[in-house]
Formats: structure tokens, C-alpha cells, sequence
């Protein structure tokens, strides 16, 4: 039973990425998957959170526009796409299960 992210890295301001959260070992298309993030001396931040079905998403406003959630429930996948990524965009990025089960993460840096 797990959630594993990759896709993290170093990128400069204005570029993109795009996170992967794979699901393995529970009934995945049950439950909301959320995206949280943590910068270094700040608590963690809940900002992307997608419904069972994919029918619903929700943003906190410090992404809205730029970070695109999204599922596919046959692969047991969920993806973030993050467009016009800005320096205060650099976190550890995690994916979060509505049953309780969190992923260990991944780095996202945004340095010129």
C-alpha cells in the first residue's frame, strides 16, 4: 500500500513540470488524492485536491492557473502539471490519499 511521486527537479522561473502520484496496493478510485507542498520553515500547504471520479477539482489560490490536477483511475495515477512556476513555487512536494496514506515526496526547485 503505497503512493510514490516523481517528476521533481530544478527548473528556472517560468518553466514547467509536471508530478506524477502512483497509487498501488488499495481500491485508488475511492478516494479524493490531494497535493500538498512544504517549503523549508513553513508548514505544510494543502493546494490541489481532485475528487474519486475526476469530476471535481479544487485549487488554493496560490496556484489556481498555473498547477492542473488530474487522475486516471485505470493506471492508478494522479498528475500535476505546473506552468509558470515561480521561485516561491520551490517545496517538497507530497500526494496525500483521503484514506490516510501520504507519499514520501519529491523536490521542486524553481532557481534562475
Amino acid at each position: 500500500v503505497q503512493l510514490v511521486e516523481s517528476g521533481g527537479g530544478l527548473v528556472q522561473p517560468g518553466g514547467s513540470l509536471r508530478l506524477s502520484c502512483a497509487a498501488s496496493g488499495f481500491t485508488f478510485s475511492s478516494y479524493a488524492i490531494r497535493w500538498y507542498r512544504q517549503a523549508p520553515g513553513k508548514e505544510r500547504e494543502l493546494f490541489a485536491l481532485i475528487n474519486n471520479a475526476a469530476s471535481r477539482t479544487h485549487y488554493a489560490d496560490s496556484v489556481k492557473g498555473r498547477f492542473t490536477i488530474s487522475r486516471d483511475n485505470f493506471k492508478n495515477m494522479v498528475y500535476l502539471q505546473m506552468n509558470r512556476l515561480k521561485p516561491e513555487d520551490t517545496a517538497f512536494y507530497y500526494c496525500h490519499s483521503v484514506s490516510g496514506l501520504w507519499g514520501r515526496g519529491t523536490q521542486v526547485t524553481v532557481n534562475a
